[in-house]
């Protein structure tokens, strides 16, 4: 356990199979706890920085809870506006500030590699809370538990992974992650949104079986996951672009007609027209559970990095 101790939490790529499987047991362990039935004093005293530099709800107020859960504290900003970033103040400069105040940093930020830099100016553990279309290791770390939870295992489900496949950072971390645990993968996406030919190229190496799709339709038989994704205005370089293919997938109960029995939906929130409401009754929406799976996912995370890690 000790090796979690003080660690930065930067990519899911620097996690081992033993690692995920450390973080997913320890998450378990600490669902009664992020239900408030049992009491956690394992990060008495403990503060954590919480830096978020573009929007987030479940992301902040998860890690909020975890820390609280614990017995810690939280502080820090939800935007840059009304901070000294606003004056000018390097990220360098004000991770600097916020380690003198704190025992670890969150970090979200929109400019890829933010994370890593924040990290090489701390000497407390960093955590990746998301940067521009790069990682977001802890989103990938509760999707994982989700799945593992539910399923009771990741190796041999087949998880199609729909949407923006280009842009979307969750999807990104959680390809490396399944293709490690030994998943097979489906990528639905529009043609100009299609997964990274590097993940791909990651995928075709560890020797899995995937396929590329770029109908709903096409994938919805075989998935035993469907993780659906936002096609994220604001990542597009340009509004025409994202005009072409904003709403081009729409999970409803119609397209369920053809799915497994068991099949699961997944969503890492916010959603839009992606999954029509008329889903949220079915056995198959998982997305609501998977959002407070935060909670003991990031519990289980600071618990090993800040607490003794049990």
């Amino acid at each position: 356990m000790s090796s979690f101790r003080g660690r930065d939490v930067l990519s899911i790529r620097d996690f081992s199979r033993a690692d995920i499987d450390t973080v997913l047991k320890a998450a378990r362990k600490m669902v009664p706890v992020a239900l408030g039935k049992k009491v956690s004093r394992s990060l008495e005293g403990k503060i954590l920085g919480t830096l978020f530099y573009e929007p987030s709800t479940r992301t902040r107020l998860s890690f909020e809870s975890a820390v609280s859960r614990l017995g810690g504290r939280a502080l820090g900003f939800s935007s840059a506006e009304g901070t000294s970033v606003q004056k000018g103040e390097t990220l360098a400069d004000t991770i600097r500030m916020v380690e003198a105040y704190s025992d670890g940093i969150v970090l979200r930020h929109p400019q890829e590699g933010a994370a890593r830099l924040a990290a090489g100016f701390s000497e407390k553990p960093v955590i990746n809370a998301g940067d521009g279309a790069g990682q977001h290791p802890t989103q990938t770390l509760l999707d994982l538990y989700t799945i593992w939870d539910e399923k009771g295992t990741i190796e041999g489900q087949t998880v199609a992974l729909v949407g923006d496949l280009k842009y979307g950072r969750t999807v990104h971390s959680l390809t490396y992650a399944l293709a490690e645990l030994g998943a097979n993968l489906m990528f639905v996406s529009p043609p100009t949104l299609e997964m990274p030919r590097e993940i791909i190229e990651h995928v075709k190496e560890k020797g899995l079986t995937f396929r590329l799709a770029h109908r709903l339709e096409e994938a919805i038989r075989d998935a035993d996951v469907l993780y659906v994704t936002r096609i994220q205005k604001e990542r597009f370089p340009d509004p025409q672009e994202y005009e072409k293919v904003a709403g081009s997938y729409r999970v409803d109960a119609d397209l369920l007609r053809d799915a497994k029995r068991d099949l699961i939906i997944m969503h890492p929130l916010p959603r839009v027209t992606e999954i029509s409401p008329d889903v949220d009754r079915t056995k198959h929406a998982l997305y609501f559970k998977q959002a407070f799976n935060g909670v003991p996912v990031r519990m289980a995370l600071l618990d090993l990095i800040l607490g003794g890690g049990s």
